[in-house]
């Protein structure tokens, strides 16, 4: 297995990098499994059904590639790309693969500056990688860009009800006025051109992703209210 990667951080990118606390958070494994592996399994089952399988995967905002070895998994791709703007993680990715015998290419850039060709890529993996962006509106046309015509986002997101909680607040570090709400989201994905309809689209309310943590309906038996500001958004899209 062989793995490349560039470590030279692009200068002058902007966005807000983790805190010491999600750092460690990434690495748990609350994160592996209430956060990736939900928002993975959440995705999927919205997928087109005659679509299983991409030649070209890649995922923007790798983290520490908790990622890399479910994609690998799932859809079987010939190249397996990570991305991530720290170097520190890139370097932290690779030996997640390597530990698990996934071949994977790694590139050291943003997700507003992706450093691969247009209509290059089958699957684009965002997994709550937005939430720390300055240039939204410019990553989500990369995106758009280096996907083939026919080609998968899967996006799975917080959205700014969540990341204004206090708890998150005093936990991470995120440009606080870029957030934005699930509407915002999706009328920013569609916005750029691609196709999103509303049967892909979820609105997860998981316990981690509420103030409380989840423990006024574990343990108070208090059932959160039907109509709310949703905290996560999940959707599927298509570039025509």
């Amino acid at each position: 297995m062989s793995t490349n990667l560039e470590t030279m951080q692009p200068p002058g990118d902007p966005h807000v990098p983790e805190t010491a606390f999600g750092k460690w958070f990434l690495r748990s494994g609350t994160w592996t499994v209430h956060v990736l592996e939900r928002a993975l399994l959440d995705l999927e089952r919205m997928m087109p059904a005659d679509r299983r399988s991409f030649e070209v995967v890649a995922d923007v905002g790798c983290g520490y590639g908790r990622s890399l070895p479910k994609l690998h998994q799932r859809f079987s791709p010939r190249r397996l790309i990570a991305m991530d703007i720290e170097p520190e993680m890139l370097a932290a990715s690779r030996e997640e693969v390597a530990a698990a015998g996934v071949p994977a290419e790694f590139i050291c850039c943003s997700s507003s500056n992706i450093k691969l060709p247009d209509n290059s890529v089958d699957l684009l993996f965002c997994h709550q990688t937005f939430h720390h962006l300055i240039d939204q509106e410019r990553a989500i046309e990369e995106f758009f860009r280096v996907l083939k015509p026919g080609g998968v986002l899967l996006f799975a997101e917080s959205t700014r009800r969540y990341i204004h909680s206090w708890l998150i607040r005093f936990l991470f570090a995120h440009p606080m006025d870029k957030q934005k709400t699930a509407p915002e989201y999706l009328a920013l994905v569609r916005q750029a051109g691609f196709s999103v309809p509303d049967s892909a689209v979820s609105y997860p309310f998981l316990w981690w992703s509420r103030e409380d943590l989840g423990l006024a309906e574990t343990v108070l038996r208090i059932k959160p209210p039907a109509v709310r500001e949703e905290t996560l958004i999940n959707l599927v899209a298509i570039k025509p």
